[in-house]
This record gives structure tokens, sequence and C-alpha cells, in this order.
């Protein structure tokens, strides 16, 4: 029976001999992911079930990072929660302050992800790991505790539509315009409970930074789950995430994941983007997208450069390139947050973070911070924010009174220079 490479995955998972879309399943998890927000419940939930142990201590991840730094006395008591339980359980791949990073770029870095992984997160940005070739999908936090009781999920079978982007991307144009320009093709619903299978000549050429940034945004068109066939680009990466971290991917495996070329697709989408032009996502949908061009008087009041949509070196290294010998435009507030410690080092040996502190940025720890109406950039009423993160929903970074426009990393700089929404080229 012919499969998609998600379907190939799941299967791989269970016990059973053929699967099929909209069948329920019982699968077994490579990993289980909770954050500072989702793992406290799911930490409740796992004590009162009376189980002792965790089914395995190296496959559960630990990460604080959405009020981490601790913010205030709640997010504290949730950051120590994870801690306790930590320490507790003797999780492995618990990571305090210091050592942690943005969830959804900490763990391919650290190579707790792999091509042909299953893993489950309290957290819905979990389907960013599909750009190594995994299937990664959010679950609720009592998914996640009975995860942590015998490493196995309930999961349905999603049935797969297929993107093909063909062409030649123009300059400043990367993942995160494609993303933008899918969502705003078929909509926030346009993938409902389906994955998103990314392909085709443009996504062969694309780097795992852009692909991560496809992936991630993946559930914003409402899909459990983005996916991209490993090749070359990844096996690259695995390799040195494998060189650091002592990790070790199999090349058999890694190349031999992709779907079979008779698999059943819902539907096949094929756009040539040749012509694509930066993309904004403006108030109060990511599907509310326009070209750069068509938002050259949007004024705004902030500009957030990170996340786990485009927090990565090559994002910072694109905002450094434009903000260079450059300053952002008097009382607008331009905040650079790398999305781990790996990046921040790297963004300070590089020479990034003395860019940005003299083009009048905050360059701040990692974390997801403003992104969710956190900390670090909180909006209030009437103020407008261009960011890179993920969502503009009302209220999500602030006032509901606020707006949000979402952007890749060169209009987001380009824009702070200028104090309104402005295509990297017009700078002078």
């Amino acid at each position: 029976m012919p499969y998609t490479i998600a379907e190939k995955i799941l299967l791989a998972h269970t016990g059973k001999k053929e699967i099929k879309p909209g069948e329920f399943i019982e699968a077994r998890i490579d990993l289980a992911l909770g954050n500072d927000i989702t793992a406290p419940l799911a930490i409740d939930e796992f004590h009162k079930s009376g189980v002792k142990k965790v089914f395995d201590n190296k496959r559960i991840v630990l990460v604080p990072d959405h009020f981490a730094p601790a913010k205030d006395l709640k997010s504290a008591n949730q950051c120590k929660a994870l801690a306790m339980f930590a320490k507790e359980q003797g999780i492995k791949n618990y990571f305090e302050v210091g050592s942690m990073g943005i969830e959804h770029a900490l763990l391919p870095e650290k190579g707790l992800v792999l091509p042909g992984d299953l893993v489950i997160g309290a957290d819905s940005h979990t389907c960013t790991y599909g750009a190594l070739g995994s299937y990664a999908t959010g679950v609720g936090s009592t998914d996640l505790a009975r995860a942590f009781i015998d490493g196995r999920c309930w999961l349905k079978v999603p049935a797969t539509i297929k993107f093909v982007y063909k062409g030649k991307l123009k300059k400043w144009v990367g993942g995160k315009d494609l993303i933008l320009y899918t969502i705003g093709r078929i909509g926030v619903d346009g993938a409902l409970y389906k994955v998103m299978e990314l392909s085709g000549p443009v996504i062969d050429r694309l780097g795992m930074d852009d692909r991560f940034s496809m992936c991630n945004m993946a559930i914003e068109a409402g899909a459990r789950a983005g996916i991209i066939a490993p090749d070359a680009i990844t096996l690259r990466y695995t390799k040195e995430v494998s060189r650091c971290q002592g990790v070790k991917a199999s090349k058999t495996k890694l190349m031999g994941l992709k779907s079979d070329r008779d698999a059943h697709y819902e539907k096949i989408y094929e756009w040539d983007v040749s012509d694509l032009e930066p993309q904004v996502a403006c108030p109060h949908l990511p599907s509310n997208v326009k070209p750069v061009s068509q938002l050259k008087d949007v004024s705004i009041d902030q500009v957030v450069i990170g996340s786990c949509t485009n927090g990565r070196i090559s994002d910072l290294r694109i905002a450094a390139k434009i903000l260079k010998n450059r300053k952002s435009k008097p009382g607008l507030r331009l905040i650079i947050i790398p999305a781990t410690q790996k990046i921040y080092l790297e963004a300070a040996k590089e020479g990034l973070a003395e860019i940005f502190v003299r083009a009048g940025a905050v360059f701040s720890t990692p974390s997801c911070g403003p992104c969710l109406g956190g900390h670090m950039g909180i909006l209030a009423k009437g103020e407008k924010c261009l960011a890179t993160t993920n969502r503009n929903f009302v209220g999500r970074m602030g006032s509901p009174k606020s707006e949000v426009y979402l952007s890749n990393p060169a209009v987001a700089a380009a824009s702070a220079v200028t104090g309104r929404i402005t295509h990297p080229d017009k700078l002078r």
C-alpha cells in the first residue's frame, strides 16, 4: 500500500501492518516535550495517576521558555514545578535558564529530534520539527501526562495535502514569505487536521532555518503537522548536530524517508513563486496577507525580531546586514531575541549584537517573551508592532486595541529604520 512520508512515520510507530487517514492509532513516541506553561499541568496529572517513574527519563524534554526568566511570582512557580519534576525524575533534558532557549529552536540544535522521529509536544508549534523529516505535532497537557507514563499517545491519522513550490525566489524572500503566502491562499483552516507536505524545487534549495520557519507555521493553517522529506541539506544539518552533540543519525534511514510516488493526497497545490515579494500578515489573522509594497503607509511603534519562527542565526544575520551603520527610528522600540544561548553567543562573536545595540535595539536573552504577550515587549492600546513571530490574533501581544503585523526579518529590520512597514530595497 502506498504511503506519504507522514503516514510512513506514523505506521512505523505502531504495531499495525497498515493505516489509513481518519483512523485512530496508539503510537510509540520518541520524544515528549513540555514548557513552563503546559508541563506543570501534565506533571500534576502524572502525580495523580499514582505512577512513580516516567517511562524514560531521556525521552522527556522540559524547557522553561515562555515566561522565563520568570517575569512574576506565578511564572516563577511554574518554572519551579519543572525544575522539581526534573530533579525528582532525573530528567536528562531539562534546560534551565542559562542553558535553555526557545524550545522549537533548542531541540533540533541539541540533536534531540531526527528524521523519522515521532514527537509530541504540549505546544502548538511543535510542528516545527517536521523540517527535519519527523512527524511532530502539538498535544494537550493530559496527552503529555499519558506519554510521561508509558511513552505512548493516541493520534488520528491525518490526510496529507501536498504543496509544490516552483521557480526561483527573489532577494529578501525566504521561508517566512512562502508560508505566509501559502496561508494567505488557503486560509487559517485550509489544512485543518491535515499534514502539509512541502516540496518542489524551491524547497529543495531552502536552508534548514527557512524550512523550520515554514513547518513552524503549518499550525496557522490548521495543520496537525508540516513536513519536508529529508535530503542532502537535512543530512548536512544532522551531521553537524551529531558532531557537536554526539548524537547519531542514520544516513540510510534519512535518505529513505519520502512519500511513495503513488501516495494519495487529499489536494495538491502547485505555485510558481518567482515573482513573489516579501509578504506581510496584517491584523488580525496570519491569513490576512499582503505584499509589502501595498503597506508602505503603515507606521509602527515596535519591531520584534526573534521567536521560534525567526530567531535563528541566519535571521539575525539578515537583520544585522540591514541595520549595520543605521539607526532605528527615534521613538520606535526595537527588540531582538536570539532563539537559543548558542545563537546568542554566535551573534556576539560575529559582532551582530554590537550592530543591534548601536542601531538602538534591545538584545535580549532567549525567551518567547512578547510573542504570546508574555513579557519584554507588551503592546499598549493603539500601538502597532511588526514582528517576525507567528501569530497576530487580537490581543496576542498585549492590548486588544493593539495591532500586530507579521513579516520576515529583512522587512522587520528595514521597517525599524523607517518607522513604517518598508521593503528592504527602499532603504538608502
